[in-house]
């Protein structure tokens, strides 16, 4: 698993060791998980349904209590403060939720109002915080509409609004997109990504969608069974998947499958030949090299370009190619092995 040599001493929240079980002898959810998220930085954490990623992100602000383990957040033992202390320190942890979690009786201004009317804040600072903030999330003009006259992205607005009411450093976002059709996703990932910028906020994002993390993140983390199997830069997680589990994520975004109409297309492999498709991600210090050519040339077998695309990932390229190699199988092989050696990703498709 890569770690995280070289993070900034500017961390936000330091998760050590935790672990937690859900009744005795029941699912454990978390299981020696630890995790630093650097000041500034969107961190998303990706698995499936039950890894554990949901309970992870709720133990940041102690909605649930580990079991065991450390947790800081803003330079804070949070598990050494008493009721007092927790209240003010959620008052710097934001929080957005998957279903928007909206009062249906109360305007879009009082819902986003609501976390400082329960601080104790007077009506007026409570006004001026809300004209500052719904500007900032595109809902102006939507001040004295209710939930029901909303649209789904209009709603998750508002939630985003009301967790930044009380000027947080931290922002964690609970599926926040799973509710939201594509477009307005994007739109989501977009308000939020300039948010983290304009306000200095440190965002922690869970997501069961690599695409999510691929459009905003920084950096990620893989979660199966309640631990972090893989962690690093998205784009060294994208390009160079170390796990089957986040081999699997990538390959929804990345993937490359290749229609049946052109398979049918495709030369029958030769008498005493293989025909392997194979899709390679180019991408690190051999991403602009010949690799095709050189592979044909020094291995003596055929390789067809099926299909490819420049990509981008944190605004970094890559390239993604569908590739048939023809030829003896110990060299169609041993090429692939090659292109491995050269830093880059390769994965064999069904031929």
């Amino acid at each position: 698993m890569r770690d995280i040599a070289g993070a900034s001493e500017l961390t936000a929240i330091v998760l050590t060791g935790l672990r937690k079980r859900f009744a005795a002898g029941g699912t454990v959810a978390l299981d020696d998980v630890s995790l630093e998220v650097r000041a500034g930085e969107i961190f998303g954490i990706v698995g499936r349904s039950g890894a554990g990623k949901s309970t992870l992100i709720r133990t940041v602000n102690l909605l649930e209590r580990p079991d065991a383990g450390s947790i800081s957040v803003l330079g804070q033992d949070m598990l050494a403060l008493d009721d007092a202390g927790l209240r003010a320190a959620r008052r710097g942890i934001g929080m957005v939720f998957q279903h928007f979690n909206l009062h249906s009786r109360r305007t879009v201004a009082q819902n986003v109002a609501f976390p400082l009317e329960v601080a104790g804040l007077s009506s007026a600072e409570r006004r001026a915080r809300v004209d500052e903030i719904l500007p900032l999330v595109g809902l102006e003009g939507k001040r004295d509409a209710y939930p029901a006259q909303l649209s789904g992205g209009q709603k998750q607005r508002v939630g985003i609004a009301r967790a930044l009411a009380s000027r947080p450093g931290i922002l964690l976002c609970d599926e926040a997109t799973s509710a939201l059709d594509p477009e307005t996703t994007q739109e989501i990932l977009a308000l939020i990504r300039g948010l983290r910028s304009r306000l200095d906020l440190t965002v922690l994002l869970i997501t069961h969608e690599m695409g999510v993390v691929k459009a905003i993140c920084d950096r990620v983390a893989v979660m199966e069974a309640g631990r972090i199997i893989e962690q690093g830069r998205v784009f060294d997680v994208f390009t160079r998947p170390e796990q089957a589990t986040t081999r699997h994520f990538v390959s929804e975004v990345v993937g490359h499958s290749v229609p049946e109409a052109t398979l049918a297309r495709l030369p029958e492999p030769g008498p005493g030949e293989v025909r392997q498709l194979a899709q390679v991600i180019f991408a690190g210090p051999n991403s602009t090299r010949a690799v095709v050519s050189e592979a044909s040339r020094d291995f003596g077998i055929d390789i067809n370009i099926v299909s490819g695309r420049i990509d981008e990932i944190a605004g970094e390229p890559f390239g993604v190619m569908a590739l048939a190699a023809y030829g003896p199988e110990e060299k169609v092989r041993a090429s692939l092995a090659w292109m491995r050696r050269l830093g880059l990703t390769v994965q064999e498709l069904p031929a």
